[in-house]
């Protein structure tokens, strides 16, 4: 299944992309965290639109957690200076910073250095705590594109280092433009790229994580619970404007292109 959120006539519902590139609506009794959860919801009788009708939004509108993992690639590691980490960086972001797959993101007028990052988000369904990593795929509900957009001059620049105001701008975590369902998805195999202007900065595969993904829901459910619809940004390949010589930083007008093998594609125009 491939969850969708879209507006139409100025109303927000959720769907389901049929085959035939129409999207069956889940009614006004849907509820997201129970349909994550795993409870069964009957939308046979549903009505459907056109999907070239309607504005796609971001899928999952209003997460309580956006739990972001930094140098998951062993060539990002070192394209930023370091080696690859033996835990997992964690870090996160506000729920502000959502975006929609095809929105405008806002540069900040109090940073010069906007950056990109493509990454596969994980999006938890059942969740729960202290999870072993035999049972982290019974805790993922699907997948989705995302972009880490970065204040680079923030994250790194500033007294103390300020990685979660570099990361969390409002606007700063596009995600969408579906959330592929887990049964569906090969997700330690997958192809991901992002182009900026058309050029290709950034093309890996997710084969290449140095922490999988069971092994990320298991490790940050020791610290906290995962609920419904929490997310997680599994870090980002190498290729990112910080990490290239001359560096590489947004301007207004640029246009962003994130895909992901199967999971389609967010296009976003900064300004």
């Amino acid at each position: 299944m491939r969850l969708v959120r879209y507006q139409q006539r100025q109303h927000a519902e959720f769907g389901a992309i049929t085959e035939d590139g129409q999207i069956q609506s889940f009614g006004e009794d849907f509820c997201l965290a129970e349909f994550l959860s795993g409870n069964s919801f009957d939308f046979s009788a549903k009505p459907s639109v056109a999907i070239n009708s309607v504005t796609l939004l971001a899928p999952i509108p209003s997460p309580q957690k956006i739990i972001c993992v930094g140098k998951n690639y062993p060539d990002h590691a070192r394209e930023m200076g370091g080696e690859p980490p033996v835990i997992p960086v964690v870090f996160n972001k506000f729920p502000t910073a959502i975006n929609d797959p095809n929105a405008t993101i806002q540069l900040p007028s109090i940073s010069t250095k906007v950056d990109f990052e493509a990454e596969l988000v994980v999006v938890i369904g059942r969740g729960g705590q202290d999870i072993s990593i035999e049972d982290a795929s019974q805790s993922i509900f699907g997948y989705c594109c995302g972009n880490d957009i970065s204040a680079r001059d923030w994250q790194k620049e500033k007294p103390g280092g300020q990685w979660l105001l570099g990361k969390t701008f409002d606007g700063f975590a596009p995600i969408g433009p579906f959330v592929r369902t887990a049964d569906e998805v090969d997700a330690g195999n997958l192809n991901i790229q992002l182009r900026l202007n058309g050029e290709v900065m950034q093309s890996s595969n997710t084969r290449h994580f140095i922490f999988p993904i069971d092994y990320l829901v298991s490790h940050i459910s020791q610290f906290c619970t995962l609920h419904p619809g929490d997310l997680i940004f599994t870090g980002t390949p190498a290729g990112v404007g910080a990490g290239r010589n001359p560096q590489v930083f947004l301007k207004p007008e640029d246009e962003l292109e994130v895909k992901i093998e199967g999971l389609g594609e967010l296009k976003n125009r900064l300004r």
